[in-house]
């Protein structure tokens, strides 16, 4: 996903006019049409993904911030106890920028908001960016930077790197993974490498952990150390000299400093160490408290790791409300379980809220996972203490963030914050649901609401983590199946249309291993299932005609093709090669197929092919940047769309009032060069942009299907900010 030349224009956010930046090669009258107004909304899950960091604004009651590793991030509105997504303007050329690596706020200037961008550090990510705001995220100005963050990486949830120096509010720092130290003295508008910064980067790819002032001193933590050189340094001149924290501990359990806090009152500055930077990998860690008055240390560890009870330590947070009290969190505790630690007379004595929470997770049964009763957490890196009452606190973890405001009652406390990357869409024809839809890393969801998260929690028996099928018998809807990663099975049906699931009698010896797409022909009777591994190697594909009793290789199907049924006749089923830019079909119900049309783009295994709803072997080919393909002859012959210049993903709805074909949904781009969501009302001979850009998500390539029951709904699937979904306003 290359990053083109960029300007900066003024254009419009769902509030305010801010400057952003867009490619060159789309004019601001291009990028701000919207012929059609939509209203967009997110499909309720709740949260789902890894939330990296949270905090609460030292000096404005009810004032806080989260950020998420692929998710963007957000500001919590304490009247209607919601999170508002802030950077849902970011397109699809800046997908890379949808990860935060740090965010930062300004004791001194409420309204003032930073974040660093960047979600991984690769060369084929592009650099990062930081982004300014005045009014808490409402509008931003944007700085692209010339070095790569890792928002995605190992190491995500340290922090905070980004820091206003509490000497001079013009002035921040920015701890980068590979680059050093970075300071601005303009607020964010440009910066330029600290050279007095001692640190040297090495390939572990941490570099700057943490920054932290404490008083008019700066501190930070440094990831690349070897366990016994200093990983602790400070400044008290503004960034002219630093220096190793003196007495500062060393060894295993205090390798990676992971997150600092400190207490005003009481003068003590608070680390928590791991052995790796986490989320995954660690099995060490401690606590350790600076008197920054007289320069002594204090081992504060609450539980040692031991034996197989292997953990670090991950989040830390102090309040001012009342001094001497400190809330850690244990970090990647797969034995005894993650739990939080609060003391209250500054580290002497610990309690672990975990052993008397009580948790409810009513609004987002998913929590679950299946099991009797939800956990209290993992990946537990991003904890905040509300600086006007101790007794709230909030921690972050793999799948949402959990709330309490007594200390023994825990609640998700996730609303509008959604994170899921979406894999799979289905809107069924008749049905309680809407939507049906296929995740990364919560499997599959029955969508009774738009609005609450699905009552069911995620298709059981069996759990999925990742889903990699999800499909439909045209003519028999009461008939879904569902493929994915998982340990107690990797296919299941449904015969009430996804709400209750039967695990697949029996499942080839691949399906462990490289669980791939499936296929349902339109009157359920044959499944054709293909299987890709993890590191892209592609296997024979099976077929099943008794409900995945029994299955059979089909050699003659391309390996790793993604399987289509058609949905007016049940013996036709086609099949793309994507290395070939073949199109294959097979009339006996998937027993055999041939080639039929050759010679059309190749050598992306993201291409997509769609059958359209009604009538037989009208198929659509989406091939990116080589634009759209139609054939009405089952795939025989293929006549490229002249209205779309690009086209990633394709789906139908129901048909426009007076229109007998159905309305058409497509990622890409058409008479403009600008990629954004589309509908087309008369076959694809014309398009109108339909979402704006406020509502743009990074990137949205992997499916959108529109409602068969709703004229002009359309669902969306994101990688990283769930499902959203849009009607005419």
């Amino acid at each position: 996903m290359p990053t083109p030349t960029r300007r900066t224009v003024l254009v419009g956010t769902a509030t305010a006019a801010a400057l952003l930046t867009l490619p060159t090669r789309a004019t601001a009258a291009e990028a701000a049409a919207a012929p059609r107004t939509y209203r967009w909304r997110t499909a309720a899950i709740g949260g789902t993904g890894f939330v990296t960091g949270i905090l609460f604004h030292p000096t404005t009651p009810g004032l806080a911030y989260a950020r998420t590793d692929i998710g963007g991030a957000y500001r919590w509105d304490e009247d209607t106890a919601r999170w508002t997504p802030l950077t849902d303007h970011l397109g699809w050329d800046d997908w890379n920028l949808l990860g935060v690596e740090a965010l930062a706020v300004d004791p001194a200037h409420p309204d003032r908001l930073y974040l660093a961008l960047g979600t991984y550090a690769q060369s084929w990510a592009g650099n990062g960016a930081v982004l300014r705001s005045e009014d808490r995220g409402d509008t931003w100005r944007r700085t692209d930077l010339t070095v790569r963050l890792g928002a995605n990486e190992d190491g995500r949830g340290t922090g905070e790197r980004l820091l206003v120096d509490p000497r001079d509010s013009d002035t921040l720092w920015l701890g980068t993974r590979h680059d050093g130290l970075l300071k601005s003295t303009d607020r964010g508008a440009t910066w330029a490498k600290d050279t007095g910064f001692p640190g040297t980067p090495t390939s572990t790819g941490q570099g700057v952990t943490l920054l932290l002032s404490a008083g008019r001193t700066v501190y930070a933590g440094w990831g690349d150390s070897d366990g016994t050189t200093p990983n602790l340094l400070r400044t008290t001149d503004g960034g002219t000299t630093w220096e190793p924290v003196p007495g500062q501990p060393t060894g295993t359990s205090a390798k990676v400093p992971v997150r600092a806090a400190h207490d005003p009152h009481t003068r003590a500055l608070y680390v928590t160490y791991a052995n790796a930077p986490g989320p995954n990998g660690q099995t060490d860690g401690s606590v350790h408290k600076l008197d920054t008055a007289t320069g002594t240390w204090t081992d504060v560890t609450p539980a040692t790791p031991q034996g197989t009870d292997t953990f670090g330590y991950g989040g830390v947070a102090t309040t001012a409300h009342r001094p001497g009290t400190v809330v850690v969190s244990t970090n990647n505790r797969w034995s005894a379980g993650d739990t939080l630690y609060r003391s209250t007379d500054g580290g002497r004595t610990w309690v672990s809220l975990k052993d008397t929470a009580v948790l409810d997770v009513s609004e987002t049964p998913y929590l679950t996972w299946g099991e009797a009763e939800p956990k209290f957490g993992w990946w537990i890196q991003a904890v905040a203490v509300d600086p006007y009452d101790c007794r709230n606190i909030l921690h972050g973890t793999g799948a949402t963030i959990y709330g309490t405001r007594d200390l023994r009652h825990f609640a998700p406390r996730i609303r509008g914050l959604e994170e899921t990357s979406v894999q799979q869409l289905i809107s069924p024809p008749t049905g309680t649901a809407h939507l049906i839809s296929g995740n990364g890393d919560i499997g599959v969801l029955y969508h009774e609401r738009l609005t609450a998260s699905p009552a069911r929690g995620l298709a059981a028996n069996p759990v999925f983590g990742t889903a990699t099928g999800l499909a439909q018998a045209a003519a028999k809807p009461s008939y879904v199946v569902r493929t994915g990663w998982g340990d107690h099975g990797n296919g299941a049906f449904s015969t009430d249309g996804g709400q209750t699931w039967t695990p697949f009698p029996s499942q080839p010896p691949l399906a462990k291993d490289a669980p791939g797409p499936v296929a349902v022909s339109a009157d359920g009777s044959v499944l054709l299932w293909t299987f890709v591994h993890g590191d892209g190697t592609k296997y024979p594909a099976h077929r099943s005609a008794d409900g995945g009793a029994s299955w059979a290789e089909v050699a003659t199907c391309p390996k790793g093709a993604t399987p289509l049924a058609d949905p007016a006749d049940p013996t036709l089923f086609y099949a793309y090669d994507t290395d070939a830019g073949t199109l294959y079909a097979s009339t006996d119900g998937g027993r055999t197929f041939t080639a039929r049309a050759t010679g059309l783009p190749s050598g992306d295994s993201q291409f997509q092919l769609a059958a359209a709803p009604q009538g037989s072997g009208d198929l659509w080919l989406s091939t990116k940047g080589n634009g759209l393909y139609r054939s009405t002859d089952g795939g025989a012959t293929f006549t490229k769309s002249g209205s779309a210049r690009a086209a990633y993903t394709l789906g139908f709805g129901k048909a426009a009032p007076g229109a007998g074909y159905p309305a058409i949904y497509l990622v890409g781009s058409t008479d403009s060069a600008l990629t954004a969501v589309y509908r087309s009302d008369d076959q694809a001979r014309s398009w109108a942009r339909i979402n704006d850009n406020a509502h743009q998500w990074g990137w949205t390539g992997r499916a959108i299907t529109g409602d068969p029951r709703i004229h002009g709904r359309v669902y969306l699937a994101t990688n990283g900010r769930g499902i959203q979904y849009g009607e005419p306003a």
